[in-house]
């Protein structure tokens, strides 16, 4: 690990404290699936979660943003976010640490932070004025300190830039970077401060982390995601480079991929627990264990398995807990998992799939190193008879070690708790897809499908025939998407366009074709109205 005061190496003890770290993000807790309510599955997510927790010895979880899906959520979205801030402060995890995403209202999320301090629940809603606040000493039972948190949340323009009258697109674009850039300097700059302290008074040296809820260079997304940008018009500047080197780990939230940034495999998105929309369906989605000091003892940097046996033992006792659960209050049963993680946690290439296209690193070529493959193994589908008795592959997967720092980064899988799959293909495919797709059900299984029809015949009625096909089925089509019907009305500015063909952009744009406006009007009207939605989008509801 490296130590922040030359003059203090002769008596610091280099060997850490064991501490383990969960980093999760973007819950959004709320969100429907083309009008569907989803509150079983993030139900199931936050039991599983809390028994994870607990099988792994959590001491400190990160939520990096996004908590709910939108400013107001709904009585039922923040009933379930409460009771497992409740759970979990009775459990082994010592703090929790919870920073706003742009879908969060900051002032919403504030309120209550001065009661939730007392269960060592610790939420940072809005960019501190006096940044001390952002920089989180945590401590262990026995009231040593262990962990350093700049709890960073999303960063507002107004947080991190002052307008002025007739400054540029590019100006403004600049100067927000700049300003997130010098928002984070500050606090590694008080973090590197607690740390040297605590140094001193301890002769001990501890961890610094860093959370962040942005868009980093070259991220990847998936088109039905509902990441929204961020910022207008510097969207893919903000780089691995702007994080100082005094982070030890930097727990990002927005997007919704798991992947590292700029080749760093200590600036990780966890991404989002389920699938948010249907291009998300085929990823693997997971949480993410952070461990330093004495966890690290015995670890084989090139096979964990023989390091986490006992810790995956308890993981599969909690998760058929949770799966038992789940059957008694849904009466259906997990998915299972048919694919692998997502190809950035390992470091290699593999071949491009079908769309959507498999997640990459958010790196550049030049940066991107050999590594050790790894593989993992697909889950087995859990029914009756295999609940109780199956020996889950539950694999705990080694994504990174650092000796000098003393750290390791795991990867554990996440269940899928409904099952999502999206169809393409002439009514032919659909058809055979859809047969293919039920038989590898369980017989208590069901799966929510999103049908998209790419054949060259022109059919009107295909929410009717879709329908017929899957009657009696155990499935259900939430959305029936017919591109070529879309585009052939499109093309003829046909009268029959509606505005749920439409998202608010292809809305604006019609506008300005309808009224024959110039390019070069065209040029600053855009910019004028992505910044008008922009700030619709990140308008606090909950400020006075």
């Amino acid at each position: 690990m490296p130590i922040p005061d030359a003059s203090l190496s002769s008596s610091l003890t280099t060997q850490m404290e064991p501490l383990t770290i969960l980093h999760t993000s973007d819950w959004h807790l709320g969100r429907r699936l083309y009008g569907r309510l989803r509150y079983e599955e993030f139900e199931s997510f936050l039991h599983w979660l809390h028994d994870t927790i607990s099988a792994q010895k959590v001491d400190i979880l990160i939520v990096a943003g996004d908590i709910f899906d939108t400013m107001t959520p709904s009585n039922k979205a923040q009933a379930l976010y409460y009771e497992f801030l409740g759970k979990v402060s009775r459990s082994c995890c010592q703090h929790v640490v919870i920073v706003a995403g742009n879908h969060d209202s900051p002032t919403f999320l504030d309120a209550p932070s001065n009661v939730l301090k007392f269960l060592n629940v610790h939420v940072i809603g809005t960019a501190c004025d006096d940044l001390d606040d952002e920089v989180l000493v945590l401590s262990d039972d026995d009231d040593n300190p262990h962990c350093i948190i700049a709890a960073v949340p999303y960063l507002r323009d107004r947080d991190v830039r002052s307008s002025s009258a007739g400054e540029s697109a590019d100006s403004k674009d600049a100067n927000v970077i700049a300003g997130i850039c010098e928002h984070y300097d500050a606090v590694a700059t008080i973090a590197k401060e607690h740390q040297k302290i605590i140094a001193k008074s301890h002769n001990q040296h501890i961890p610094i982390i860093a959370t962040g809820h942005l868009f980093a260079s070259g991220g990847s997304t998936t088109a039905d995601d509902g990441v929204r940008d961020l910022y207008i018009g510097n969207l893919g500047k903000i780089s691995a480079e702007m994080f100082d080197e005094c982070f030890d780990y930097v727990a990002l939230g927005h997007l919704h991929v798991p992947q590292r940034v700029g080749g760093r495999e200590h600036i990780r998105y966890s991404g989002s627990p389920i699938a948010m929309g249907f291009g998300e369906a085929k990823q693997q989605k997971q949480v993410l264990l952070i461990q330093f000091g004495d966890a690290l003892e015995g670890m084989n940097t090139k096979n964990n398995n023989d390091h986490i046996a006992s810790d995956i033992s308890q993981l599969i006792n909690a998760t058929a807990k949770t799966y038992t659960s789940v059957e008694k209050s849904a009466n259906k049963k997990l998915a299972s998992q048919n694919t692998g993680f997502m190809d950035d946690l390992f470091g290699f290439e593999v071949e491009a799939a079908p769309e959507p296209k498999r997640e990459q690193d958010i790196e550049t070529p030049s940066q991107r190193k050999t590594e050790v493959e790894m593989t993992v193994p697909d889950f087995p589908s859990l029914t009756d008879s295999n609940i109780a008795n199956t020996t889950l592959n539950l694999d705990v997967t080694l994504l990174h070690h650092d000796e000098g720092r003393q750290m390791q980064v795991l990867s554990l899988p996440i269940p899928k708790f409904q099952k999502l799959a999206q169809i393409s293909g002439d009514l032919l495919a659909i058809q055979q897809t859809i047969d293919s797709t039920i038989q590898a059900l369980a017989p208590t299984e069901s799966i929510w499908l999103e049908i998209i029809y790419t054949g060259d015949d022109i059919v009107s009625d295909l929410h009717e025939q879709i329908q017929a096909m899957v009657t009696g089925l155990p499935c259900e089509v939430l959305k029936t998407k017919n591109p070529r019907t879309y585009n052939k009305v499109l093309n003829q500015e046909a009268a029959s366009e509606t505005l749920q063909d439409l998202n608010e952009i292809q809305v604006f744009e019609r506008c300005l074709n309808a009224n024959a406006v110039t390019d070069a009007q065209k040029l600053m009207l855009r910019d004028a109205y992505a910044q008008i939605i922009h700030n619709i989008h990140h308008k606090d509801a909950q400020a006075e």
